[in-house]
């Protein structure tokens, strides 16, 4: 049997690097998928990689009536929501002298306000033995210049995923956390930086890992799936690395 065979899944930002690997992977094991993003050309690209029954729905991770009517969308036409893969996110890097209010504002809405809400939507729709994964980041760990808001983003994710490991127990919902670290995915294509200090980042990356490399969203997308599966019953309020080993040693 297939490990996620009867499984409803809502992605959000479904339509390219992680999440798209994710949903491919999540079909391909049984699952009916949702996924959003906020560009119709991008999702309906994504349709057409992705095997297996899905629906894509437009809705941009900061709008918060678009993520009401995407969860309500998924439960219309599949009547509950038994994964809930909160990987929609940005992250453009500036050193804090030069953070803009706007700056500020655009990430928490995306990376943690949009996210909060969701899941707030989410709850009641939620079968028993459900499970909330949070794509988080090494970030939260680590001290890197120019990742500030970012940083302080996806720390919050964090911390939310554990209160609702408590919150969301009587349930038995399940609340985790991934936490990449270098992954090569067209995240770091839209850091809005020049190419050649992308080169730099990359490299400075790859030489701080143990395992010498960049990791792939395929990668990712199985760690995602183990947290998904009945494999992961008794793994609750974590936040998984996968970043080759970077945020350990």
């Amino acid at each position: 049997m297939r490990k996620l065979e009867n499984k409803v899944a809502l992605i959000t930002g479904g339509n390219s690097g992680i999440g798209l690997a994710t949903a491919k992977l999540f079909t391909q094991e049984g699952a009916k998928v949702v996924i959003t993003g906020r560009r119709q050309e991008a999702l309906d690209q994504a349709v057409k990689e992705i095997p297996g029954e899905v629906t894509a729905i437009l809705a941009d991770a900061s709008d918060l009536d678009a993520n009401k009517a995407a969860i309500g969308k998924t439960v219309e036409t599949y009547g509950k929501i038994d994964i809930l893969f909160l990987n929609a996110g940005i992250a453009p890097f500036a050193p804090i002298a030069e953070i803009t209010e706007e700056h500020f504002d655009e990430l928490f809405n995306i990376n943690v306000k949009g996210p909060f809400f969701t899941i707030k939507e989410a709850i009641p729709h939620l079968s028993e033995g459900a499970v909330i994964i949070g794509n988080t980041s090494v970030v939260n760990q680590k001290g890197f210049p120019g990742t500030g808001v970012y940083s302080a983003t996806k720390a919050a994710l964090r911390s939310l995923s554990r209160v609702l490991a408590n919150e969301l127990a009587e349930k038995k919902i399940r609340a985790v956390s991934v936490a990449p670290g270098p992954i090569d995915t067209p995240i770091y294509g839209k850091l809005g930086l020049p190419e050649e200090q992308i080169q730099q980042m990359g490299a400075s990356f790859s030489e701080i890992v143990p395992l010498s490399r960049f990791g792939s969203a395929e990668e990712l997308a199985k760690t995602v799936l183990f947290l998904a599966s009945d494999e992961a019953s008794y793994v609750n309020g974590v936040e998984l690395a996968v970043d080759g080993g970077m945020s350990q040693v």
